[in-house]
């Protein structure tokens, strides 16, 4: 009984369920998995809480995106694994966003979320299939870099869990990528957290907080290293950009 009152409620409001034509959006998956972020920025450009065609899956709007950002999370996850990223980190990466989109209170967090998700995927991906990467002790450490970018990161850590000495996998880390792993480490924060400024509404002290730098003015002056201009002038030029857009 159950079941077929559903089914006409169904029938009944059939016409209202609209959905985002498939084409563009197999397009967009492809750029994410290609690690192509430009593409992928554009596909951003229109927030996800303006988006006409998207489905109906709750009546309460704000849970409304949520589902949305879910499922776009566990296709994403399942792209990039085809197109090689590690399972773990896929699905890794798909959870700590759930988690994060879950403690959203309105439609515009969580399309700068979903934004952050979708940029964040690409440049990894882009990192991956443009790396000549070839040790396994190196893909260990990237892994490992990316997922305790919240904490400081100790080379002495990954030598333990490489089982190698931490002479042995600097020089071996060097070769390969070209920087040390303080280096690397600090370029994959420092991008993330430019993600972060740009699309987010945390504040300055809170994102360095975030990436476990010991201080604001530290932050600032590793940001300013890497970027050529202080956090709070990133932010400002690249919300003048969006808003002319």
């Amino acid at each position: 009984m159950i079941r077929k009152d559903l089914f006409k409620e169904y029938v009944v409001r059939e016409e209202e369920y609209s959905h985002a034509p498939y084409l563009p959006e197999l397009e967009f998956y492809a750029y994410i998995k290609a690690g192509n972020v430009k593409k992928v920025h554009e596909f951003c450009s229109e927030p996800l809480h303006l988006k006409k065609g998207l489905g109906v899956l709750s009546d309460n709007k704000l849970q409304h995106f949520k589902y949305h950002f879910v499922v776009t999370a566990a296709l994403i996850a399942r792209y990039c694994i085809e197109g090689g990223m590690a399972l773990p980190t896929a699905y890794s990466l798909s959870d700590f966003y759930i988690k994060k989109v879950d403690k959203c209170h309105a439609p515009e967090d969580v399309s700068r979320l979903h934004d952050i998700m979708c940029e964040d995927y690409a440049t990894r991906m882009a990192e991956l299939l443009n790396s000549e990467i070839k040790s396994r002790h190196i893909v260990t450490t990237v892994d490992y870099i990316y997922d305790h970018l919240n904490q400081v990161i100790k080379v002495s850590d990954i030598a333990d869990i490489c089982g190698i000495s931490q002479a042995h996998l600097s020089r071996q880390f060097k070769k390969e990528t070209g920087y040390s792993v303080s280096e690397y480490a600090m370029k994959i924060k420092i991008n993330t957290a430019a993600n972060m400024l740009e699309y987010s509404s945390l504040s300055i002290s809170q994102i360095a907080s975030q990436f476990a730098f010991s201080s604001q003015s530290h932050f600032a002056e590793c940001f300013k290293q890497y970027k050529g201009t202080t956090p709070s002038s990133y932010r400002h030029d690249m919300q003048g950009k969006m808003k002319l857009n």
